[in-house]
């Protein structure tokens, strides 16, 4: 089992906590936590940006349970846009309906830079609308979002695409670099947040083939 899931600490944006309780005044220690519903790894739901209703709550389990083609992207540029053609050739020829696909970066370990969320590599539109086409399921990502978050029109544009049509976002992974297989058996649980539009997840893999 491969654990993609960042820590919750201070390099997570959005991300705070404070105690509550401490063993030696009160008998067991406990935190508040205070946490945007997208930051470190999570998941998107269709109502984060309104092409349905849909919260995480109600995105069924066996959604969160895919096999899932690992693309090594590891020498990406910063800012750079991902297309169809930097994916493995055997991910073009092999991918089939209802696969996921995990975009390795290796942008987690920008994080804690400004370049995290600010020079990331992202989703080009023609990428968006091939995995429509060829009916990926999920689609995993290590910077913070599948857009560049510093421009409105295209963050939209990108989630719509995907979001609108039944592609699950996870976003924030971390540990890619460490999967030796091109395909895997991903799982990403996220929160059960009532009427959520996203929600922090536990992200791993359970298997390589």
């Amino acid at each position: 089992m491969t654990d993609l899931t960042l820590s919750y600490d201070e390099k997570i944006s959005g991300f705070t906590w404070k105690d509550a309780k401490k063993l030696d005044k009160d008998g067991w220690n406990a935190r508040n936590l205070q946490i945007y519903s997208h930051a470190g790894t999570h998941m998107d739901a269709p109502r984060h940006f309104g092409v349905n209703e849909t919260s995480i709550d109600e995105i069924p389990l066996e959604s969160c349970r895919v096999k899932a083609w690992v693309a090594n992207l590891g020498n990406i540029a910063p800012s750079s846009l991902i297309g169809p053609h930097q994916l493995n050739i055997s991910i073009l020829k092999n991918l089939q309906p209802g696969d996921g696909l995990l975009l390795h970066t290796g942008w987690s370990n920008k994080i804690g830079t400004d370049a995290y969320r600010n020079e990331l590599p992202r989703v080009s539109e023609s990428l968006a609308r091939w995995c429509v086409a060829r009916q990926v399921s999920l689609l995993g990502v290590e910077p913070p979002s599948v857009a560049d978050v510093n421009n409105l029109e295209e963050v939209t544009r990108i989630h719509k695409i995907l979001l609108s049509n039944g592609i699950i976002i996870v976003e924030g992974l971390t540990n890619l670099e460490s999967l030796s297989s091109k395909q895997v058996d991903f799982w990403a649980i996220p929160l059960k947040v009532s009427k959520g539009d996203g929600a922090p997840c536990r992200a791993f893999v359970l298997s390589e083939s």
